[in-house]
This record gives C-alpha cells, structure tokens and sequence, in this order.
C-alpha cells in the first residue's frame, strides 16, 4: 500500500540526490532536502530525544506539513527517521501543523494542529485549525486518532498546542487569534489527553499591533513560569523587534486552579535575524533545553536553489537569573564535537586586519576582549571571511554607540542589515561563537544575550576567521578555537 508517508519518504529520498551541500550545517539539525520550519513534539522517551519539525518532503518551498523526524541518544549526534505524520485525513488534509509530543505511560502521542484551506491552497483567508491527535508504540509509526480540541465559532487561526503533565494532570496551550484580531495564548485541562476543557486565556492583547501569537509554550523555570511565544504583527522600534516576527517569553506565577499573573512583560529572547518558534522539553537530568527555526519567514533563503531550506538553532539551555531574565546558553553536551583546539593570547591590533588561520566553516571560538585596554571605534571579529577580509560577517564592539553588532552587510549572497545589543557594563566581554556553513551564532557573556543568523558566503571562497580594529587600539585576552566535527550519524 503506498500511503501518504510512503510518498513522502520516497520524495524526500529523491530530492536528497539532487541536494547541494555547500550550505548544508555540518553541527546544526536540517532536513535531509525539502523545506524545514518549527521544532515540533521535542521529547526524551525511552532513553532517547525525539525532534520532529515542520517538513515540506516535496520541494524545497513551504508546502503542505509533514513531521520530518529525527532521534538521538546525547542530545548532539542524530540519526533519521522515516516521516512521522502526512496531511492525509479529511481534518488535517492541508496539512500537519506544529505541535508537541507527551510519553503517556509508554506510548508517544504526538498533539498536533491539524490545517485545513477550505478556499484552496495558500488562501488563509477561510481556513480552519482544529488539535489533533496520533499515538505511537515504537516511537517511529503513528496511529491518528482524529480532531480532539476544536475552537469556539467563528475563530479560524487556532494552532500549535504544547502539551505537558502536571498533578495527574494534562495540560495544552494553544495560540489563538480572535476574531477581532487580538492575538491570545489560551490554556486547557484534561485527564485522558482527548476530551479538553477550557481553562483559561493565559495572555491576550500584549501589543495594539499583534494580532497572532503562535508556538506558545508555558513551563516552570526556577520559582516562576514562563511563557515562551512568537508575536505576529509587532512593529519595530529602535534596536528592537527589526525582524519580521519575534519570539520571547512573559515571566509570572501560575498553579493550577489559580490564573496567570504577570511579574515581567513580553522580552525578547534571541537578538540576531534568525529566531523563530522556539520550544522546550526536558532533558533527562530535569535541564530545560529549547531549540529555534534558525530562519525567518519572508527573508531571502539562499539555500533553496539547493533543494533544501531550513535548520534549528543549537540545543540551548535556558535559566532564570535574578532579575526575571530568561537567558539560554549552548548545552555543554556540544563540547563533544571539538578537535583541533588552537589557543592564541594577549592579541594587540593597532587600526589593522589580523589575519588568524582559523578556518571557519564548522567552527567554535571563545573569546575574552580586554574593554579597559580597548579604544578603537570598531574592533571585533571577521567570521567565515577571505583573507582581504572583502566578504566577511562581521561581529564587533562599537565603542561609539556603546553596542556589540552582529553585521551581515559583506556576508555574501542576497541578505544584508546588522543586529545589535547593548555593551555590558563589564571590562571584560566574552564571546562564544558557533559558525557552520551557513550560519552564525553568538552568546555574550556566557548568557546575557544570544544572536542567531543565517550566512550564505558567495562561494568558492576561503573562510577563516580575522581580527580587526579601526581607529585606535584594540586587546583581545584570549582566542580558543576548535573544529567542530558533523552530528550525522
């Protein structure tokens, strides 16, 4: 019988032979050719990590949803599975949309949006959304069991239910967008994981211009509760919101029975162009541990004249600081990828190109800038870069608007602009810094912020790493590098 996942994985196998790979991610998870978007029903079950995503096996463009699949034992190397689940009922037929995946006592069951145009496809305008529901024995084939959450009348953008147990407990929060077009994020309650009772709107109305939040996700963390989204429609304003949607999160209190209060408005949680969609799972020693689409939707991707689009952040773990910040940092699991470590120290540039050595394909660098012993306007880091330091993706400090910038302006083909945050206030600023083929990733200060972006280098070029400083003195302490070795088993 050739089902509907049976094409797919035919499709996807076939579009593999056509793929290039001069941008494929040597250390982040991809699709093996096809399109890839939101992290879905991440989950440890059986001794293993689940990572289902957002899977288009036909072409490299967004197409009705599938959920590409992968599993690994450490949270680093991953193997892949065939497709989990295709658009082929009558309550999903345009397509699986995202969601999570629960072990109730043994069998995985995987909470998803079923999509349905019901004006043709692509036409958003007269759609429904419906949670959905398919059960799994071995973790690899599913067995659907239909619509079990519908929304009120009237609403049609109603999608991406994340699913947790609590106090004997089922618990779903489902992003919603009202009639009027308010963007909310609604909780519901069950015991059995098919029948849903409305708990309560979580968080409605955050911005005069949000009129969707999509991939909420609630979770404990520390003392407190976050709840983690990705707000539709808000502007941008000064240095923050420049990309077409954000994500972030909303800090406050909540236990069952009681409503969400608020302690800290929406933050957001990544600083750099490509973040979207994150969500969270637990890891097997209780860390809570979040993956992102590493891309942005509307932006030029490269990578599809290749036959592949998409890939996930690092595996990051996320922690509450005192302040109500939720800051996400690599998980340590990833040193495991390290060879070739090189080590250079007390680095003085003088209002020059230093040329390093460091190739900078699939690479990891730490970091330490001297700030007190630093006065040059510009200085910082040229990353996957040709000698002349002509193509480059630049990471420096700007001494003049007090800002660390991450600067796609000489990166290579098609994107272009800068992101930036804030200088902290210490003498010294560590970076660390993950480049793969085709993308860039950026933690300041362990923790403090994290800059996620796609780089398409206009090839065949070298990439190495230099140094510069413009119009002054620059000190970096220290410069750890390593080659990251590939996640595919």
């Amino acid at each position: 019988m050739n089902t509907a996942i049976d094409k797919a994985n035919q499709a996807v196998e076939k579009l593999e032979q056509q793929i290039n790979k001069q941008y494929y991610p040597h250390f982040h998870l991809a699709p093996p050719a096809g399109w890839m978007n939101d992290p879905n029903g991440l989950v440890y079950y059986k001794g293993q990590y689940h990572a289902f995503y957002q899977h288009h096996p036909y072409d490299e463009n967004w197409g009705p949803m599938h959920w590409g699949h992968a599993v690994s034992d450490d949270l680093i190397t991953w193997r892949r599975l065939p497709i989990a689940i295709a658009p082929d009922h009558d309550y999903d037929q345009s397509g699986c949309f995202s969601g999570s995946a629960v072990d109730n006592n043994g069998e995985l069951c995987l909470i998803y949006t079923g999509h349905i145009w019901l004006n043709g496809q692509g036409n958003d305008e007269h759609i429904r959304e419906t949670q959905c529901l398919a059960t799994s024995k071995d973790g690899i084939h599913f067995e659907k069991h239909g619509t079990v959450l519908t929304p009120k009348e009237g609403i049609m953008h109603f999608r991406d239910p994340k699913v947790w147990q609590q106090q004997g407990k089922w618990w779903m929060v489902v992003g919603q967008r009202e009639a009027n077009d308010i963007g909310q994020v609604l909780l519901y309650r069950s015991t059995d994981l098919k029948d849903w009772i409305f708990d309560q709107v979580l968080i409605s109305d955050i911005d005069p211009n949000v009129y969707m939040l999509e991939c909420p996700d609630f979770f404990p963390l520390g003392d407190k509760w976050i709840l983690m989204f990705s707000p539709q429609g808000m502007h941008a304003k000064g240095y923050q919101y420049r990309n077409r949607f954000q994500s972030g999160y909303i800090v406050g209190d909540w236990q069952p029975g009681k409503q969400f209060t608020v302690i800290k408005s929406f933050q957001e949680m990544d600083f750099g162009h490509d973040f979207y969609a994150p969500q969270s799972f637990l890891a097997a020693d209780g860390r809570r541990i979040v993956f992102a689409w590493m891309d942005m939707w509307e932006s030029k991707m490269p990578s599809k004249h290749d036959k592949w689009m998409g890939a996930f952040t690092l595996p990051r773990e996320l922690i509450l600081d005192r302040q109500n910040k939720v800051r996400n940092r690599p998980v340590k699991e990833l040193e495991a990828l390290r060879e070739k470590p090189q080590s250079l120290t007390n680095i003085t540039l003088n209002n020059e190109l230093k040329n390093t050595n460091i190739e900078s394909i699939s690479c990891e660098l730490n970091v330490e800038i001297d700030l007190a012993n630093s006065n040059a306007e510009r200085f910082g880091l040229q990353l996957a870069a040709t000698p002349d330091g002509k193509q480059a993706t630049l990471l420096y400090i700007d001494l003049q608007s007090n800002r660390l910038v991450l600067d796609r302006s000489l990166s290579g083909l098609d994107l272009k602009g800068y992101r930036s945050v804030p200088l902290p206030r210490n003498k010294k600023v560590t970076l660390h810094i993950f480049v793969d083929a085709s993308s860039v990733e950026v933690f300041v200060n362990k923790d403090l912020y994290s800059l996620s972006s796609r780089i398409y280098p206009k090839l065949p070029a070298t990439r190495l790493i230099n140094l510069f400083a413009e119009n002054g003195q620059a000190r970096i302490s220290k410069l750890e590098s390593w080659q990251l070795k590939s996640i595919y088993q």
